[in-house]
């Protein structure tokens, strides 16, 4: 298989993931504070930060690394918050 056309589907889930759960928060059909909507978003960033170190992309590796940290933040930030109470 042609090492392109393996990162091309790959960059695709990847943004898939991520317009999946944009659009399910929009239409109302996800909630933004579940596991599922930031598992979907941290999932699909971090496919795409990957494929933005290589060949590097200051841009896209700022916007990508920045969306996995505050998506895992997110995922961590309700048993942070559990602790905290």
């Amino acid at each position: 298989m042609d090492i392109s056309l393996v990162r091309q589907a790959s960059s695709f889930v990847g943004a898939l993931l991520i317009l999946v759960a944009y659009a399910g928060h929009q239409l109302k059909w996800m909630d933004s504070r579940r596991t599922g909507y930031n598992i979907m978003n941290a999932v699909g960033s971090a496919i795409l930060a990957y494929i933005a170190f290589h060949p590097f992309q200051l841009g896209f590796v700022v916007l990508e690394v920045t969306w996995v940290l505050i998506s895992l933040w997110a995922l961590v930030r309700p048993a942070h918050q559990e602790r905290a109470n």
